[in-house]
């Protein structure tokens, strides 16, 4: 991506170095009850467990040293939110409406939010209770070496993922979903859940459209980094097939890469109703 001269976001917020604990002696590894490794956009509610009767949290600040790699990606992240803030100022303001900045918040290790407490191995991930994307840094180096995702545009990707998700808790998309899923058996719950994620990889591809097509940012082989890091993230590529499709909440590596494609095909907000279309 072109990114040298494009602006950083004034909404990083950077925690890297602030360690948690619990009063009684309660460890780092107790605090989350249940771990989804590195998948995009979880449910909050889903993933992050706060963890209650155990004590005020304790915090303690310990120097970061930040490593050259994770400077870059510092600053790219920071770029890329910029650029999703351009992207959907324009379009909310097109329909008559503001858009709130969400902020995008650095952390190391695990990281407390109005969703709960979460540890690094949760992966990127947006709380709808604080309007905020939460990344460690490290978790573009399990991009690149586990799920064979190199690259800037790989890594613009995620954070434009998960922008996705607060344009949909802005939009109230989120809000009536999770009460639908409230309704809804485990297997209809998951499915409305691959469709709120797919719905966010084509809110990406439309910051993909508009970083292109309004200010010429994709070099040759973005588009293809991004369709690669998509296809990577697909609920049967990494259960391995051993899970059966109704237990997808993402869904699969070419509904990803389809509705990616179609958001940066299209640009359209209405081409990305993926709750009102019946085939994924």
């Amino acid at each position: 991506m072109r990114l040298e001269n494009r602006r950083e976001s004034g909404n990083v917020e950077d925690r890297r170095g602030i360690r948690y604990g619990r009063a009684g002696g309660i460890g780092l590894g107790t605090i989350v009850l249940a771990l989804v490794a590195m998948y995009f956009g979880q449910d909050p509610s889903v993933v992050l467990q706060g963890v209650q009767n155990q004590g005020p949290v304790q915090q303690e600040q310990v120097p970061y040293q930040e490593t050259q790699e994770e400077a870059e990606a510092r600053v790219l992240v920071s770029k890329v939110l910029a650029d999703t803030e351009d992207t959907w100022d324009a379009i909310f303001q097109a329909n008559g409406q503001t858009y709130e900045h969400p902020k995008l918040v650095l952390f190391s290790e695990g990281v407390e939010t109005a969703c709960g407490f979460a540890q690094s191995a949760v992966g990127p991930f947006y709380c709808p209770g604080d309007h905020k994307v939460y990344i460690d840094l490290t978790f573009y180096q399990d991009l690149r070496s586990r799920f064979g995702a190199p690259g800037d545009f790989a890594q613009g990707y995620v954070i434009a993922h998960e922008v996705g998700h607060h344009v949909q808790t802005l939009l109230g998309i989120s809000e009536r979903n999770m009460a639908a899923r409230q309704r809804a058996s485990e297997a209809e719950a998951n499915a409305l859940s691959v469709r709120q994620e797919l719905q966010a990889d084509c809110f990406a591809g439309i910051w993909a459209h508009n970083a292109n097509e309004s200010r010429q940012l994709l070099e040759a082989g973005d588009i293809e980094e991004g369709l690669n890091a998509a296809s990577a993230i697909g609920d049967d590529r990494l259960t391995q097939g051993r899970a059966p499709p109704e237990s997808f909440t993402h869904g699969t590596s070419e509904q990803r890469v389809r509705w990616f494609k179609r958001g940066y095909e299209t640009g359209s907000v209405q081409q990305c109703d993926t709750f009102a279309t019946r085939s994924l």
